[in-house]
């Protein structure tokens, strides 16, 4: 994952956006979990393929973090994992508040729309039938 020869920099970029994929993968795992109105919509082959990719998303995810575990305690020392775990957090936390959220609210929207118009359509044919029983 990461090579030794490597500035410190670019190890810490590459540590960053792993850490943010990281993160994405946990929140996929967390919507495969209870997925949006649509995505149930689709099928169950739909939702169980997506929990298949997840899961293998998160497996590789686990072996990753364990090599990033073994070369940042060879060279920086024990602390620097625990100062990694520490950092992870803050980032998840702050990339939860700030996409995830606005993500979950886009889909809330979505989906109230569509039950929305889905209600003023079922009420529209229900007073065209009316008004078909009625002119009989």
């Amino acid at each position: 994952m990461i090579s030794a020869g490597r500035d410190l920099e670019s190890c810490i970029g590459d540590v960053s956006r792993w850490m943010k994929a990281a993160s994405d993968i946990d929140q996929a795992e967390k919507q495969a979990k209870n997925p949006p109105l649509f995505k149930k919509l689709k099928g169950a082959e739909a939702v169980q393929s997506e929990a298949l990719q997840v899961y293998a998303a998160k497996k590789k995810l686990e072996a990753q973090r364990a090599e990033l575990k073994q070369y940042l305690q060879m060279t920086y020392g024990p602390q620097a994992w625990a100062d990694l775990i520490h950092l992870e957090g803050k980032i998840r936390k702050e990339r939860q508040d700030m996409i995830y959220k606005q993500q979950e609210a886009r889909q809330k929207i979505v989906e109230a729309i569509a039950i929305g118009v889905l209600g003023v359509v079922s009420l529209g044919i229900f007073f065209w039938v009316m008004w078909l029983a009625s002119k009989n």
